[in-house]
């Protein structure tokens, strides 16, 4: 065979076939692996190269079975992939990185076994690989760049090891590393179709961001598979086997979802009559030297295989030791062609087979596809149809709905108007929170100055308690010093009065020896020579005495110096001292006067709040902000508080002025607050009647310029001490109490009542709704009693569907009942039932509004019921009874369910019980409407055969006028609906305590 032959050269087509027949004849890979282990391709960089090219063809080609037989063998191929890998010249690394690529062939097809070894697949098998999950079509992705990775390493490394320089695609050298690149063009296509149409799978599934990845790597990819594309398709050897597709110029744009239908799949064409060009007759390669190694593995391989190789390729049969003429020779070489010739034709035999079925498969495909287009046209059709039939409604409604496009465009302009209101008072009360940061920093800086110098002057005053004592230390010694000189005078000047006696002594023994002269003259030489002695003792007495005076006068002279340089060192020390007293208490001013400047610079800002609420009330565009009388009482409240924590801040600060930290932010808080209540009540005052609305604009006013006044007062340092906000709290308790006027009557009750009150009015909503019941019940009987014909038919039907009205909203409240004590149970705690309604009173005075509707409701509704069976009322206004019980009783479900849990069993029979009400309200609207048409039709019935034309005609003008009458009382009446709907909503939402947005304000 001439691929395991170290001749350098291409495949032809002919030895390919064989080997792919043969697998699928085996349904394996049996006997390929069996001589392929025998080979020596560890030691042959050429043979392992071709052996490489031919199991990357079965592996596309052959049978499925291929890859199971093959994964045995994959340590082998990593184990020879890593001996080949230290080759860097030659075939060696092309060996080790193509094994590489079929370890990952191997692995991927492992992984994803839907895929066939050629990977052609169509977009629904692709789609069906990821089970409609989008982690695997990720995961997917990344084994798919792995995968073309490996085949753009291979392609890469085969073109720089050839010489571009040449034609080398001509040569047999150049042509037996290019052929594996066919494979590897066929692979690398379908990978790259794959791979753009799973990104934009995961495009449409995941954010942008989190692909970010996978886009960086797939342009990398593109850039190099495109520029690979282009230069193999100038290659002459390729140009004879293959048509090479080209890719775009630019990649696809994944975030654009349209660009998907841009995309073209890249198809390879391989023609037919394609072949090797340097094809040749395949010579033998395994010299068998003994005709023993034709064991029973080489006869199956014939068998299976064929021999379609001149001179035997895998040489099983040749060497048996037998010469044979020239005449065998040609019969056996004639019967060998003819049997490559059978096989030949069974190969495309079955590959024409393979073709039609393909063929016949997208043919059915196509046609289910077909189906479904027609049958999306005509679902396009009816669509059509209905839109037409929607967009005639739609034009009849425009008109009407013109109207309420320019009252919600008024609306909108009120609404982005309020919005920049906000906007700007948010921004100011930003700025006013930043520079109340700041001045705390200023602060902080200010103290830690103030610490420092504090910390210089103890310093100071430790250096002057030591040079103190270093004084006093240095006078001590000096004093000891002259005390002891002192004592040597005195002993000196003892010594000096002995001498002076002993003289006078002498003189008066020589007064005495001179009497006896003459006795004593021996004496009176020798007493010479002892005064000659004492002389000398005395002048070297006298000179030790006139030493000793020097020493103290120069001892006096010492402490004379060091008594001024002491005194100068302490002058000079008591300067400093009292120089860093001037800085500290010069630091401590300026402190002082920093905080103090901070303070005016806040009481500067909420000047300008408050300014800024007065401001607003004369602002027109303020006229339309609404408030409820509740929330200004909160704010009025909370403005008291604030405005007796100032008192107490400013007192704090009076105390001392080291600390304002407390009084700005008490300023702050005032002037927001102040300015708050200002607004709450000028939006209060819009809703209230006119002489209290007066009123609370007056006290508004007035609390201003109190506010205002106070402010200045903190302002300055004279006024400060004698700064009184009593003005302010007086006019606070005032807007307080106009307030607490303005409440509605209904917030009056007691808290502690709200319990009782509930179970009452729910009580009462039961047996309302047990009364209406009965009466219906007595009506249905009385109407069976005394009615016949239609009229006992249309009253039956209203009174039948107002009793399941009945039943369904009985069964409503028993249901709110459960909940309501699930509620209280849940959330009450340790508290008791009537804590828990004070403590949520907006929520019980919801219940109680609620309850309180539904029997009422149901008694009207009743009242209606009776009327129109007794033929007095008017089918009408049972319609709009039934309406407003399920509007109560909705409103019940929503208080009930407002503090609810989600995953509560009595809310889901709550939900029913809704369900059910509302079905029994349209009952009664139905079966009102169709008792009204079916008494109309038997009274409008009229008979015109006995009038004459100026009869009809009169007639006729006076129903013109007749109609006239009537649009002109319904759209009156339509009005006044209106305008009692929005009073209605606006005393109801000062009762729940709803704000002007219509949200609850209570906890």
């Amino acid at each position: 065979m001439s691929w395991l032959e170290e001749k350098l050269g291409d495949f032809s087509l002919a030895f390919f076939s064989p080997c792919i027949l043969g697998t699928h004849h085996e349904k394996g890979a049996h006997t390929f692996w069996s001589v392929v282990n025998r080979l020596p391709l560890s030691s042959n960089a050429v043979l392992c190269w071709k052996f490489c090219h031919v199991f990357h063809k079965l592996l596309r080609d052959g049978h499925p079975n291929v890859l199971k037989d093959s994964v045995r063998y994959k340590s082998e191929l990593n184990d020879m992939s890593r001996m080949w890998g230290h080759l860097s010249e030659g075939y060696g690394q092309l060996c080790s990185i193509y094994l590489k690529l079929l370890r990952t062939k191997m692995e991927f097809h492992t992984k994803n076994p839907r895929f066939p070894g050629n990977l052609q697949m169509s977009d629904r098998q692709l789609d069906e690989t990821g089970e409609n999950d989008v982690n695997n079509f990720f995961q997917l992705t990344v084994e798919m760049f792995d995968y073309l990775e490996c085949e753009l390493n291979l392609f890469q490394t085969v073109f720089n090891s050839l010489d571009m320089s040449r034609s080398v695609s001509v040569t047999a050298a150049g042509q037996c590393r290019l052929a594996p690149l066919i494979q590897v063009i066929l692979d690398c296509s379908h990978l790259y179709d794959y791979t753009v149409k799973l990104l934009f799978k995961l495009h449409s599934c995941l954010p942008a961001d989190t692909l970010q990845g996978h886009r960086d790597r797939f342009l990398e990819q593109f850039k190099k598979l495109k520029d690979l594309f282009y230069r193999s398709s100038n290659l002459q050897y390729f140009k004879r086997l293959i048509q090479i597709p080209q890719l775009p110029e630019n990649p696809p744009n994944f975030l654009r979802a349209s660009a998907l239908s841009e995309h073209i799949s890249p198809v390879v064409v391989i023609p037919v009559e394609a072949s090797s060009p340097d094809s040749e007759p395949i010579m033998e390669l395994v010299d068998m030297e003994t005709s023993s190694q034709q064991s029973l593995p080489e006869n199956k391989f014939d068998d299976i295989f064929g021999s379609s190789f001149s001179n035997d390729p895998f040489n099983f049969n040749s060497q048996n030791g037998m010469n044979k003429d020239d005449k065998d020779q040609l019969i056996e070489q004639l019967h060998r062609e003819i049997s490559n010739l059978k096989e030949e034709l069974k190969n495309f035999k079955a590959e024409s087979h393979r073709l039609v079925m393909q063929l016949k498969g997208r043919i059915s495909e196509l046609e289910a596809e077909l189906a479904e287009q027609q049958h999306l046209k005509q679902q396009a059709l009816d669509e059509s149809d209905f839109l037409r039939t929607e967009l005639d409604e739609l034009k009849k409604r425009h008109e009407d709905t013109e109207k309420a496009q320019r009252s919600l465009t008024e609306i909108e302009r009120k609404a982005q108007a309020t919005e920049q209101r906000y906007v700007k008072l948010k921004e100011k009360y930003s700025e006013l929170v930043q520079n109340h940061a700041d001045l705390l920093r200023k602060n902080a800086e200010v103290t830690k100055q103030v610490t420092v110098a504090r910390q210089v002057q103890g310093d100071a005053e430790r250096e002057k308690k030591e040079l103190e004592d270093s004084f006093q230390q240095l006078s001590k010694q000096a004093q000891r010093k002259m005390q002891e000189q002192a004592e040597v005078l005195e002993t000196l000047k003892r010594e000096l009065m002995a001498s002076k006696q002993e003289i006078q002594s002498l003189r008066s023994t020589i007064e005495y020896s001179t009497q006896s002269e003459a006795e004593q003259s021996t004496q009176l030489a020798g007493l010479r020579q002892e005064r000659d002695a004492l002389s000398e003792t005395v002048a070297q007495h006298d000179q030790q005495r006139a030493a000793l005076q020097a020493e103290v006068e120069q001892l006096k002279a010492t402490l004379e110096t060091e008594k001024e340089s002491s005194g100068k060192t302490l002058e000079e020390l008591r300067c400093r001292l009292g120089e860093k007293e001037r800085n500290a208490q010069d630091l401590q001013q300026q402190l002082l006067d920093k905080q103090f400047a901070l303070l005016q610079c806040a009481v500067g800002e909420a000047e300008q709040m408050v300014q800024d609420a007065l401001n607003r009330l004369d602002d027109p565009v303020h006229i339309s902000c609404t408030s409820s009388a509740d929330y200004l009482l909160s704010r009025s409240v909370a403005a008291l508080k604030c405005a007796e924590q100032l008192e107490e801040a400013r007192s704090q600060y009076l105390a001392d002025r080291s600390d304002v930290s407390t009084l700005l932010s008490s300023v702050a808080l005032f002037a927001h607050l102040t300015g708050d209540t200002i607004l709450q009540a000028s939006a209060t005052s819009h809703m209230a009647p006119m002489e209290p609305a007066d009123l609370l604009l007056e006290a508004c006013r007035q609390c201003g310029s109190e506010a205002l006044h106070y402010l200045g007062t903190l302002k300055d340092a004279a006024s400060l001490e004698s700064a009184d906000c009593t003005a302010i709290r007086n006019c606070l308790s005032r807007i307080a109490t106009i307030g607490e006027e303005l409440r509605p009557k209904g917030l009056d009750i007691k808290q502690d009542e709200l319990g009782d009150l509930v179970d009452k009015e729910m009580a009462a909503t039961a047996a309302a709704i047990e009364t209406a019941a009965a009466r219906i019940e007595d009506m249905l009987s009385k109407s069976r009693a005394g009615d016949t014909g239609v009229k006992l038919e249309v009253n039956e039907r209203i009174l039948g569907s107002c009793t399941d009205l009945m039943q369904a909203i009985q069964d409503l409240v028993l249901a709110s009942k459960d909940l309501q004590r699930e509620i209280v149970e849940s959330g009450r705690g340790a508290a008791s039932p009537k804590e828990f309604y004070a403590r949520n009173s907006r929520w019980t005075e919801g219940l109680i509004s609620a309850s309180k509707a539904v029997g009422w409701g149901a008694t009207v509704m009743v009242d209606a019921a009776d009327l129109v069976v007794q033929g007095k009322g008017k089918f009408e206004e049972l319609m709009v009874c039934s309406h407003e019980i399920a509007a109560s009783t909705a409103q019940l479900v929503a208080a009930s369910k407002v503090k609810a849990d989600k995953d509560s069993a009595n809310l889901s029979k709550l939900q029913v019980a809704s369900r059910a009400v509302n079905q029994a309200t349209a009952g009664v609207v139905a079966s009102t409407k169709s008792g009204k048409s079916q008494i109309e039709e038997k009274a409008d019935r009229m008979d015109f055969s006995a009038m004459t034309l100026t009869q009809i005609k009169r007639q006729e003008m006076d129903s013109q006028v007749r109609v006239l009458e009537l649009e002109s009382q319904l759209q009156k009446e339509r009005q006044r609906l209106g305008e009692l709907r929005k009073k209605h909503y606006e005393l109801a939402g000062v009762a729940e305590g709803w704000d002007e947005n219509g949200a609850d304000l209570a906890p």
